[in-house]
């Protein structure tokens, strides 16, 4: 692992500490992505230049000279579907530039957009899986199998400890009993080890009461809450005519939750958990499972004590691990 920022007075060393651990052996393929805050809507509808000048938006220039380095067979570029219609200051589209830069270093490019409910991950999330070939051949894009098994989300984090704000604890921690099939056909669960990172942040008491406003207006009516519904007393916003979606149940009887982004880094409204009892929003745990990680898997933090933010960052960031697994899967069967 090389910790290092990819810009252009760090190439060089980067290119150098690679080409030690490669020691003259090939490279078969180049997966990737840059971040996708400057391509995402949401992102560029808060921007008043609606990102244009970011530079993350010219990462995949450097993307390429790995390419024209290491000239692997094949690459995997993955995006938000927002890249679609990201636009440069001259109107251009950085998803044309960007595969024409592609196909300028030696590579076709096909793509699709995949919704990743139809593959077994919990979540309305819709991502662009770009691949590239080298050379001009074309139909080659590893579609993954379909996976639609239906269960909802109670079952995917309902066998965790109840915890309510504030409780819980990054080490260890038993799991309760589960008679399902998704969890282990899904590769989540182990019980041969417990989980780690169930830890719940702690909330105001004006955070709690909307928590609880939003999970009854749910369970009692399937309606979302409206920000300005809310009593006078619990607005704090100026901006009520945008975002009004901002605090947002779980829901448990759906098999599909909104997308896991980083900014339940923040502060966790937008994933609030649907039991009223916990009135809380989510652990990074529950976050995982419903990215589909297994419960194995253990976050990094360099905080001391650790802390939620850089492990909410690492699970809201990554592709979804079964869809990443169905993937590559695929990628060994055409390939």
């Amino acid at each position: 692992m090389i910790n290092r920022k990819i810009e252009k007075k760090s190439l060089s060393d980067i290119f150098a500490h690679i080409d030690k651990l490669l020691d003259g052996h090939s490279l078969d393929l180049i997966t990737g992505g840059p971040p996708c805050q400057a391509y995402s809507l949401v992102g560029r509808s808060r921007s008043g230049e609606a990102m244009k000048e970011d530079e993350r938006n010219y990462l995949y220039e450097y993307y390429a000279e790995f390419l024209t380095r290491y000239k692997p067979e094949y690459f995997l570029f993955e995006n938000v579907q927002g890249l679609l219609t990201a636009e440069n200051d001259v109107g251009e589209l950085y998803f044309d530039k960007m595969r024409k830069l592609f196909q300028e270093v030696g590579y076709k490019t096909e793509y699709k957009v995949l919704w990743a409910n139809k593959f077994g991950i919990p979540q309305h999330r819709k991502r662009i899986i770009l691949v590239g070939k080298r050379g001009k051949g074309t139909g080659f894009y590893p579609e993954p199998e379909k996976w639609e098994p239906g269960v909802i989300i109670e079952e995917i984090i309902g066998d965790l400890p109840f915890l309510k704000s504030g409780q819980g604890g990054i080490s260890p921690c038993e799991l309760k009993d589960y008679n399902g099939e998704y969890l282990y056909q899904s590769g989540i669960r182990n019980d041969d080890i417990p989980v780690t990172w169930h830890k719940a942040r702690p909330h105001t008491e004006r955070d709690l009461e909307i928590y609880r406003i939003a999970v009854r207006k749910w369970n009692q009516k399937k309606e979302r809450l409206d920000y300005n519904d809310l009593p006078e007393k619990l607005k704090t916003h100026n901006n009520r005519s945008s975002f009004k979606d901002r605090y947002k149940v779980v829901a448990s009887d759906l098999t599909s939750c909104q997308t896991i982004v980083a900014h339940i880094s923040k502060d966790g409204h937008y994933y609030i958990h649907p039991d009223i009892r916990q009135n809380r929003s989510l652990t990074p745990r529950e976050a995982a499972r419903l990215q589909t990680f297994p419960d194995d898997y253990f976050y990094e933090s360099i905080a001391e004590p650790p802390g939620r933010t850089p492990v909410f960052h690492q699970i809201g960031n990554a592709v979804p691990v079964l869809l990443a697994q169905k993937i590559a899967e695929k990628l060994l069967e055409i390939w």
